[in-house]
């Protein structure tokens, strides 16, 4: 049973150089996401409200980028463990096209709806006039960020590539140069030190448009200069053309992933919406618990893209089916039990890790008891991350559209909606149900992995 489950020192050490460096960039990211949260919540309790609206806005399209290019990524992963430098570099140039057209959509929508879609998550109890300030705020912040997207979609695509190429290292240092020269200029900005003007929100906008710019010029400034490690960029600009056939097949495995990561998405900001029902408060208290439990999530989230590089790499060089199964079981395995050690950090952060927000006792305890909760669903959480990067590494993207989007939007929306207009549940008890409905999505997943279907190689 151990041996089924836990793998010996080689193994460990070929999963930890696949996963500690992408580890390290989600903490350090996170890390000076949650200090800059910090800093803009010390300006007060509707700026944060206003910034984090927008952020969950700007999530669905930092998310549908995501999905549009996971299924060139695929094949990026089976490529390279094919050897196949030509395959990688003409998904390399698929990815940046569809990045292209999707930015430029994300960008119109954001310009002509952004006050529309703020004044979505301004529908609960409360004051008016604090509900007119966060959508003042949350305009002015919006209006800032709108500049970095194009940055951000470009330094993704090279990134992913490099991650899935076995290059892990420069994805985490370019991470690293971003979150430091974001977290230096919002100390400038916001608070107006060394002589700058005290900009509030607007600085902290400022300093993460200009930290996008500077992670996009040193990981593409690496690629273009270490051609030796990155061949794939050879050419990969001298055309933008993409054999039809091999395009077609792109196509249909990212077709279900963007549908997924954007109905996912969208999924998430509806239960946001659906808890922010009954109250104003929650829009604070559900920012402050998730800026830490992402942090802490660290593991959950770099085990999963480990999954998913590892796994497809095995599956493109050709590897026996026992071995694959292998290697996902003890993967899976691996996953659970490292964030359940970052889940019991937490349990101890959950009490005065809201006390460093300038806002209500109110705010302050609901944040608290919804860290409790995060901490209860965090392990489940984990397994079901590693199931999904699992099937999507075989190529099942119908299958991960099902397993993830689909339980949102059948499952976790009508449920929290239900709860929250017609039950007599406090605010925590509610997001308490809803949250732990990722337990039956943990039998869903265990199913479909014993099934074996997901074993495909998608480039032979």
């Amino acid at each position: 049973m151990i041996k089924r489950y836990i793998g010996n020192k080689q193994f460990y050490k070929m999963v930890m150089a696949v996963a500690v460096p992408i580890m390290i960039q989600n903490f350090i990211t996170n890390f000076v996401g949650m200090l800059d949260n910090i800093m803009v919540g010390s300006v007060g309790t509707a700026e944060m409200s206003g910034v984090a609206i927008v952020n969950q806005i700007l999530f669905v399209f930092y998310l549908c980028l995501f999905g549009a290019t996971a299924g060139a990524g695929i094949f990026t992963a089976q490529f390279y463990g094919n050897a196949d430098t030509v395959g990688v570099r003409r998904t390399f140039r698929f990815k940046l096209i569809v990045s292209l057209i999707l930015t430029a959509v994300g960008t119109a929508v954001f310009l002509l709806f952004g006050p529309q879609l703020i004044e979505l998550f301004l529908k609960g109890e409360g004051d008016a006039g604090e509900a007119e300030k966060y959508l003042a705020f949350g305009e002015e912040y919006i209006g800032i960020m709108l500049l970095g997207l194009l940055p951000f979609a470009i330094s993704s695509i090279y990134s992913s590539t490099l991650r899935e190429c076995g290059q892990t290292v420069v994805p985490m240092a370019a991470g690293i140069i971003a979150v430091i020269v974001n977290l230096i200029l919002n100390w400038v900005l916001i608070f107006g030190n060394l002589g700058a003007p005290r900009l509030g929100i607007r600085g902290a906008a400022i300093a993460t448009v200009i930290s996008r710019f500077a992670e996009l010029a040193f990981v593409a400034g690496w690629t273009h200069t270490h051609k030796d490690k990155a061949p794939f960029i050879k050419g990969a600009y001298s055309s933008l053309a993409i054999p039809g056939e091999l395009a077609v097949r792109i196509m249909k495995k990212s077709l279900p992933l963007l549908m997924n990561e954007a109905l996912w998405s969208l999924g998430i900001t509806a239960l946001n919406w659906c808890y922010s029902l009954r109250s104003l408060d929650v829009v604070g208290a559900v920012n402050i618990a998730n800026t830490l439990t992402n942090t802490m999530s660290v593991s959950l989230l770099a085990m999963g893209n480990a999954v998913g590089i590892i796994i497809g790499q095995k599956l493109g060089a050709g590897r026996e089916e026992e071995e694959v199964m292998d290697t996902m079981r003890k993967l899976a395995f691996f996953s659970v039990a490292f964030t359940t050690v970052f889940a019991f950090i937490q349990v101890f952060l959950a009490g005065v890790f809201p006390e460093a927000y300038n806002t209500t006792e109110t705010i302050k305890k609901l944040a608290s008891s919804m860290l409790l909760v995060h901490c209860a669903v965090m392990p489940a959480r984990a397994f079901t991350n590693a199931s999904y990067f699992t099937l999507r590494s075989g190529g099942q993207t119908l299958v991960t559209f099902l397993f993830d989007s689909c339980f949102v939007w059948v499952v976790t929306v009508p449920a929290a909606y239900l709860l929250s207009r017609f039950s007599p549940l406090s605010v925590v008890a509610l997001f308490a149900a809803v949250e732990g409905l990722e337990f039956i999505k943990c039998i869903l997943g265990y199913i479909m992995l014993r099934s074996k279907r997901w074993m495909k190689n998608i480039i032979a």
